[in-house]
């Protein structure tokens, strides 16, 4: 067994990694880099959209058949794209109604783990939690798990908010592997959380002992995400960051506050960082209520542009109906930004209290979000001094550095239950 001050091998999995949206890809690119800073050898096995790593990071490709595309969603692939048996197991997942790639891929990740046993002292995986886990366990590889928190609150809140019989049966069709994540999760020995909010929550729906899971905390880099000199607040502008038509991540009750307060403030404007569906919720919403020239979509650029539009802007605002933790949250506060947010899951204990170090709402609350977002740009002196406090808070409690350590303490943990 390695000791307290060797080096590890990690194999870290990360089923898709999209880099500048997404947690996934934020959270395997970082917590990566910040490996390698403490002397750890890291690998990423990734499926697409693949991450974007540092220069000290190889990326193994597992290469999908990307049936859930941006452009193409839910494709059936055609049979000349069938190369292995993984492929036949991913369209055959398909063909019964359910997401398909957390199975494919760990399976995928099996199958080339199973070669390289010897190059790992464990592995990683991040919120995929599909059944080659196990099957990597069975190579003698220790398997440790991130949940950032269980998809089983997604399920709920998307069934909740679909409309129509035919629209909730698929979805439940569709959320048939969060079965299988439930079952390997509680067969894991270890599990990684990133707050007590996802704690508990792990716990209720996935069943996995409490003894079995620990709380590590994700990061941001406050050297990157800044308040930057000489760029000038647009007045009237607010920013979010969300996954446009996931209905956990509550961009409609966003949209709608945009809608009240341009009634009398028309100088409004949003931007989100995302990218919308074609013909989905978000983009029948903004047609709905005549925003179209107030919403602005950015997506696919790097961190330093989202930097600059945090800068630019008067307000950020989370309007989440629930978060296991919520990078953009804390990404916004670093900049300096002053931040509305809703009470839903962890954002609390992510953002502290109301008027200290953040501003909070009820989550599904649009007429709330619109009256906080104004009394923020009412009072101008206050919401710079919560924006500050916001980025103390931060620079106080989280950085990747520190997750990474406190992330290592877990692989130790692991190593010594395993011999």
């Amino acid at each position: 067994m390695a000791s307290a001050d060797t080096p590890l091998r990690i194999a870290l999995l990360a089923y898709r990694g999209k880099p500048h949206c997404g947690g996934q890809g934020v959270y395997v690119r970082h917590l990566s880099k910040a490996l390698a800073d403490l002397g750890h050898h890291v690998e990423v096995l990734g499926g697409p959209p693949y991450p974007e790593l540092d220069e000290r990071v190889p990326l193994v490709e597992l290469p999908s058949l990307e049936i859930y595309n941006d452009h193409f969603p839910m494709r059936m692939p055609g049979l000349w794209e069938l190369k292995n048996w993984t492929d036949f197991l991913e369209v055959a997942t398909f063909s019964f109604g359910t997401f398909p790639e957390p199975l494919a891929f760990t399976m995928r990740a099996w199958d080339h783990l199973k070669h390289r046993k010897a190059d790992f002292d464990l592995v990683h995986d991040n919120q995929s939690l599909g059944f080659g886990l196990l099957a990597i366990e069975q190579l003698g590889l220790p398997v440790i798990a991130t949940i950032h928190h269980p998809i089983t609150v997604d399920r709920r809140l998307e069934i909740e908010h679909a409309k129509g019989f035919l629209k909730k049966l698929n979805l439940r069709r569709w959320y048939a592997f969060v079965d299988m994540q439930t079952e390997v999760a509680r067969r894991l020995s270890r599990i990684i959380t990133v707050s007590e909010n996802s704690f508990k929550d792990i716990n209720a729906d996935h069943k996995v002992d409490e003894d079995r899971m620990h709380i590590v905390p994700v990061g941001v880099d406050p050297d990157l995400f800044k308040p930057v000199a000489g760029v000038k607040r647009k007045p009237g502008m607010l920013i979010t960051t969300a996954s446009a038509d996931v209905a956990m991540k509550g961009l409609r009750y966003l949209l709608e506050a945009v809608a009240k307060l341009r009634t009398e403030r028309p100088e409004i404007a949003l931007t989100v960082i995302g990218r919308p569906k074609e013909g989905g919720e978000s983009e029948r919403t903004i047609r709905d209520l005549g925003l179209e020239d107030a919403i602005t979509f950015v997506s696919g650029v790097p961190d330093e542009r989202i930097v600059e539009l945090y800068n630019e802007a008067e307000v950020a605002v989370v309007p989440s109906l629930y978060e296991g933790f919520s990078l953009p949250a804390i990404e916004a506060m670093s900049t300096g930004i002053p931040l509305v947010a809703t009470t839903g899951g962890a954002i609390p204990e992510v953002v502290g209290r109301d008027g200290e170090t953040a501003f909070s709402v009820p989550p599904g609350d649009a007429g709330a979000l619109a009256a906080k977002i104004g009394y923020v740009l009412d009072h101008p002196r206050i919401a710079a001094k919560v924006g500050g406090a916001g980025r103390q808070r931060v620079i106080d409690h989280w950085s990747w550095r520190h997750t990474a350590e406190r992330t290592v303490e877990q692989y130790r943990a692991l190593l010594a239950e395993k011999h």
